[in-house]
């Protein structure tokens, strides 16, 4: 195999297909990228079984041939060289000649028949969505997954398609977050767990364009998102997800409009008095047309006022405040509306459309006042 690529084209499809190379395996192939230039294209691979990414990289070539190179020191050497073009040649012991200007560098590859392929996945019906949206999407639900593998099925997200609407749930038993969108076409109902790894990885790669699209298809076992010159497969979650549908409400006591900016201000202002790790609530105390935002904790107090259009009866409440930071964080409304229940029950913050819901459970406090 002989190709030569610019640099920069190199490291644009290094830094793609990084993201699916395996860090712990004992399989040594998974810590390699393939580079396959058997057909027509340049193409490189990573798998780790889990996640895999392919990106098509610009380029010319001179012989065709296929290789498998370890990731990590070829992303460093291309990432050192030159601004300029470079030169990749395999022998047939697969020994590797990486070359820019004067500078000439030798590595050994790995037989590239060893590599994993992605699985291939039919491209009968899928749905079509601008990777603007899809990042929103990720964007505005990604931070309430589970961080820990306990439970598996909150680690990842579900994608719940019903005729054309999809619907992106996540939740790690404090709070739930949801987004909807109406899609162009009709699909049929799917409900699918994607790990939240592979949102995270495609969210970092998508340019974000609102005429570049996604095109999305599943079967039972993976997804696969392809856009631009780039295909991400991922394995799904298996099971059934939490029955989401069952813990909101439209009941409400208590409702609150609120500027969203002077209200994330307030509670950012709050946790100064928060020692990292120190699990203080954030106590909101809601009467007539105004709301007192309030924090006790070893370092000091806080108090502060909010104006408030306030429907319905008084409420004194707690939060990790952090919950309330992440939702309001990505909501792109000036105003946002909050209902309540009781100081036992979840709130919810939500438009009229529900394109967004944000469900965060309370937390005991000790009133003293």
């Amino acid at each position: 195999m002989k190709i030569t690529c610019e640099k920069n084209s190199l490291l644009k499809g290094i830094n793609t297909v990084m993201k699916a190379v395996s860090s712990k395996t004992t399989m040594p192939i998974l810590e390699c990228i393939l580079i396959d230039a058997s057909a027509d294209e340049i193409k490189f691979t990573a798998n780790d079984m889990e996640l895999g990414i392919e990106t098509k990289v610009e380029g010319t070539i001179l012989e065709k041939g296929i290789v498998a190179l370890e990731a990590r020191i070829f992303s460093d050497i291309i990432r050192k060289l030159p601004d300029n073009i470079v030169s990749i040649s395999t022998e047939n012991n697969l020994q590797t000649s990486i070359k820019c200007e004067n500078t000439d560098l030798t590595i050994m590859g790995r037989d590239g028949e060893d590599f994993s392929y992605l699985p291939f996945i039919e491209r009968e019906e899928g749905i079509s969505i601008s990777q603007f949206t899809l990042k929103d999407l990720i964007r505005q639900t990604i931070f309430s997954i589970a961080q820990n593998e306990s439970n598996k099925m909150m680690t990842g997200e579900l994608f719940e398609i019903n005729n054309d609407t999809l619907r992106v749930v996540s939740l790690d038993g404090h709070r739930i977050s949801i987004r909807k969108i109406e899609l162009k076409k009709s699909f049929g109902e799917k409900k699918i767990i994607v790990p939240g790894k592979t949102l995270i990885e495609i969210s970092k790669i998508l340019t974000g364009g609102t005429e570049d699209m996604v095109d999305i298809y599943f079967t039972e076992n993976h997804i696969l998102f392809e856009f631009e010159q780039t295909i991400v497969v991922s394995r799904l979650i298996e099971g059934n997800y939490f029955r989401v549908d069952q813990m909101l409400s439209n009941d409400y006591n208590t409702k609150i409009k609120v500027n969203k900016k002077n209200l994330l201000d307030c509670i950012d202002r709050a946790t100064l008095m928060v020692k990292e790790g120190d699990k203080k609530p954030i106590i909101l105390n809601i009467s007539e047309n105004r709301m007192e935002v309030k924090i006790t904790s070893q370092i000091g107090t806080m108090n502060e006022f909010i104006d408030i259009d306030l429907e319905g009866n008084d409420i004194k409440i707690g939060f990790n405040p952090k919950f309330l930071i992440d939702a309001l964080r990505v909501i792109d409304e000036e105003t946002v509306d909050i209902y309540f229940m009781n100081p036992k029950a979840p709130c919810f913050i939500r438009d009229e459309q529900e394109s967004y819901i944000y469900l965060i459970l309370p937390v005991n406090f000790l009133d003293a006042a």
